[in-house]
Order: C-alpha cells, then structure tokens, then sequence
C-alpha cells in the first residue's frame, strides 16, 4: 500500500513537470526515512551520490558524449547524408532511406536521440519536400531515425542499464549492435511500404556516377576508422569501455584537426554541452538509485515475484506484461527516466526467472526506444516539431506510425530469437 502511495505521487509530480531527479531523489529519502529513519535514509543518499560519481564505470558517460558533440560540429551528418544519398538516392523512396541510414550512423557517435532528430530535420527535411516527399514519411522517417541512437553503441540507456544491474557495459554495447541494424532494415523496409502504397508523389534523385559516389564515401573514412576502433578494441578485449570512450574522444578531436574544422572555439562548446548534460545525467541516476533502494527496502520486487508465481505465467508471459507496463508508462514518460524507474523493480523478477541480463536489457531499451515516437508523448516528435514548426503534430504522427509496427516487429523478433542480442557477445 505504502509503495502504490508512492508510485502515485511520483506520477503527480512527473505529470506536473517536477524534475524526474528531484522527484525520485525525494520521494526515495521521505521513504526510506519511513522505513529506516532519516540518518540512515540521508547516509544512503551521501554514499549513492559519492559512488556515483566516483565510480570508473561512469566515466564513459561523459567522455562518449564528448565524442559526439565533438563529431556532430564537425559535419559529419552533411557528409552522412550525402554519401548514403549518393548510394540509394536514385531509387524511388530513397531520400527517406538516405535519412534512416544517415540517422543510424550519426546516432553510433552521437548516442542521442534527441540530438539525431534535430540535426537531420534541418539537412534531411528540406530535400525531402524537394522532392515531393509528404510531410507525414518526411517527418516519420526523420523521427523514427532518431530513436536509433538509444540502442546503436555507444548508448547512454544502455550504459544506465549496465550501471543499476551491474551488467558488463562492454558486453551491451556490442549486444545493441545487431539489433540496431535489425532496426534500420524494418525502417527501411517500412519507408519502401509507404511509398508503394501511399506516397505516391515521391521522386527520384539523378543517379550520380560511380566516381561520385566513391569521392562521397572517401569522406567518411576517418569516422568509419574512429568506430571500428572504439567497438572493435571492446569487442576484441584490447579495451574497457571507459577507455574506449576516451580514445573515442580524443580520435575524434584529432580527425576533425585532421580535416581542417577544428577551432578552440567549437572545442570549448562541446566541453560545455558535455559538461551540462553530465551533470544533468548524473542527477537523474543519483535520485533514481536512491529510489531503487526504497524499491528494494520495501520488498516490493519479491511481492511481485509472488504474485507472478501465482498466476503461474512463465517467463513469457512475465515479459509480455512488462512490455504492456512499458507502452502505458511510454504515454507519459520521457525514454530514459522510464528506464531507470523500471529496472530496478523488473530486474530481480527476470533474472530470478533465468532470464539473461543482457537480453533483457536489449528488449527493455527497445521497448524504450519505442516510447520515442509513441503518442501523446513521444518526445522525438516534439523535439521535430521544435525544429519545424509549420508542420503539425498529428501529420508527425501519423508519420511515425508504420515505424512503429516495423519496431513491435523487432520487438518480436528478438524475443523469438535471443540469439541476435546474445551472439556477438558470446564470441567476445
């Protein structure tokens, strides 16, 4: 009774725009002062906080996101676009798939959704309606595209999810990465669907030449070296994922000094937006581990468990209603402080189930990413519609809903086969 008490005024004080780590920082001491006291709830409350950021593992944080924010002024979401265009771009549809693919490779340096969204609105967008893309596959590809970046390492979600369930980061990273691929052929697959059967005034980009597109690809050879040192040295073992980030962080100011668009200037904004988010980031985790403790003090995950072992559901059946809880909680919540309120609580019933770690941190960030572009949230929709503003609300969503099939089409996929999350990570 006392945690559904709780969980109702956490979803008041969400739904009301209280910070997600002001909410569950707050929320967690008041309840473990309930359970234990207020000098035990407050020492939980040092002990979580120093940890947090002392811990090596949490390094990676902010070292990938300064890698991103370093790539992502350096222009590599024009030279994306323009290579992956100068490939498929001819092909009816393809400035749609030109911006899946861009948006896929972005979101490997850049780890933000967010961020992918609104870079590729305002290189994508334009050529799209060019073209005569409807708004609804311009917007939907754009938007859909975005959501990779929760899921293609390096991913921040699944870095949090490594961190609450001390799962190995290395490991997940390179779980994500069939999955994402598996992510961008249904997006395309969906873009091909759509432009057969709806968007008809679609139009083809003039085919360039073979040299042409051998000079567009010549560009991305840096950025492709950069990746296949970062995710290559985790998954040979030559490397921590912490370390990876950081030589991930120094290759990429050295690429960009390489290709003559490094500045002091640009150096010291990717510094600060890095800086900024870090410690936004690490708020949210400090309260939501301080509210996974009162999870844990008030025995709710082994009532839960009891309850599911009554209904006698098995492990799929378990799954199947954490996925609902994550669609309802989708319509309200932003992806990652989903993530990190419902971990702690399903954690322990899965893996005393026997269900692998890291296949279900694979399904729940899915399940996650989906949530993106879902209404009346979906906060990839509504960072599109900051970025453009003349289109409405509805035409963005209706845009983003054959991408949303394509991705409870994945969803349903890697549950059937836990041997495309797991694969990779067994050859390690």
């Amino acid at each position: 009774m006392v945690m559904s008490i709780v969980f109702v005024i956490l979803l008041v004080m969400l739904f009301i725009r209280v910070p997600i780590a002001i909410a569950t920082g707050g929320l967690g001491i008041l309840g473990l002062a309930y359970y234990q006291g207020w000098a035990i709830a407050l020492s939980q409350l040092g002990m979580i906080a120093t940890e947090t950021v002392l811990s090596y593992e949490f390094a990676v944080i902010p070292l990938f996101i300064l890698m991103g924010n370093i790539i992502s002024r350096s222009g590599l979401a024009e030279e994306l676009y323009n290579a992956t265009n100068a490939i498929v771009g001819h092909y009816r549809g393809g400035l749609a798939i030109t911006t899946i693919g861009a948006s896929g490779g972005f979101s490997t340096f850049c780890g933000s959704s967010f961020a992918t969204a609104a870079t590729m609105a305002k290189i994508a967008y334009p050529s799209m309606k060019k073209f005569g893309y409807s708004d609804e596959l311009s917007t939907g590809s754009i938007a859909a595209g975005g959501t990779l970046g929760i899921l293609i390492p390096p991913s921040i979600a699944l870095v949090f999810y490594g961190i609450i369930t001390e799962t190995d980061i290395g490991e997940l990273f390179i779980a994500g990465a069939l999955p994402g691929i598996l992510g961008v052929i249904l997006y395309v697959c969906a873009v091909l669907v759509v432009v057969h059967f709806s968007d008809s005034k679609a139009q083809e980009c003039e085919e360039v030449s073979f040299r042409e597109k051998l000079q567009a690809l010549s560009q991305l050879w840096a950025f492709s070296l950069l990746v296949i040192s970062v995710l290559g040295g985790i998954y040979f073992g030559l490397f921590s994922p912490t370390e990876a980030a950081g030589i991930g962080s120094v290759g990429a100011i050295f690429i960009t000094v390489l290709r003559g668009k490094f500045s002091f200037k640009s150096l010291l904004e990717a510094l600060d937006d890095s800086a900024s988010t870090t410690v936004t980031l690490i708020a949210i985790l400090i309260g939501s581990l301080v509210f996974a403790n009162l999870v844990n003090v008030s025995d709710l995950p082994f009532d839960i468990v009891d309850w599911i072992e009554g209904m006698e559901m098995g492990l799929f059946g378990v799954l199947f209603v954490i996925l609902l809880i994550y669609f309802v909680l989708g319509a309200v919540l932003e992806s990652i402080s989903m993530l990190l309120l419902t971990v702690p609580v399903f954690f322990p019933i899965v893996s005393g189930m026997g269900m692998d770690p890291i296949w279900f941190g694979i399904i729940v960030v899915v399940a996650t990413e989906i949530s993106l572009i879902t209404p009346p949230v979906g906060l990839n929709v509504f960072v599109l519609k900051s970025v453009l503003p003349k289109v409405e609300l509805k035409t963005i969503f209706k845009g983003v809903f054959p991408f949303v099939i394509a991705d409870l089409i994945r969803l349903a996929i890697l549950l059937a086969f836990p041997s495309i999350s797991l694969f990779l990570v067994q050859q390690m």
